[in-house]
């Protein structure tokens, strides 16, 4: 059984604004389902992780968010997405794109490529 990865930090931003881009308002705790679940169960979201970034995007004016009742009618902060986190979904995915491209050419290189 493969064990589940932890979401590294940087890219927890980029998939909570994702998240929230295609799904509308959400809480906590479905973001981190939702996440764990595109991942085909193979990253886990630590909630000590999460909410930080959660807290952090909302000082950045990337989300908001509002009290509201979950599907079990318990009290929940539902966070959405912003105009300004539109703006800072679209720049983190040029900059994940462009890495990634990078770190594809280390993939594809070769010993005679460096001759």
């Amino acid at each position: 059984m493969r064990q589940k990865k932890d979401v590294q930090q940087g890219t927890l931003a980029l998939m909570v604004l994702k998240t929230l881009d295609v799904l509308g308002p959400l809480h906590g705790y479905g973001i981190a389902r939702r996440i764990e679940q595109i991942s085909g169960e193979l990253l886990s979201v630590n909630q000590g992780t999460l909410y930080p970034l959660m807290l952090r995007l909302e000082q950045e004016g990337a989300i908001a968010s509002e009290w509201g009742a979950s599907e079990s009618n318990r009290r929940a902060r539902f966070y959405r997405l912003t105009r300004a986190g539109r703006k800072l979904l679209e720049a983190e995915r040029l900059d994940w794109e462009k890495t990634a491209a990078i770190i594809a050419r280390f993939f594809e290189m070769k010993a005679e490529d460096l001759a």
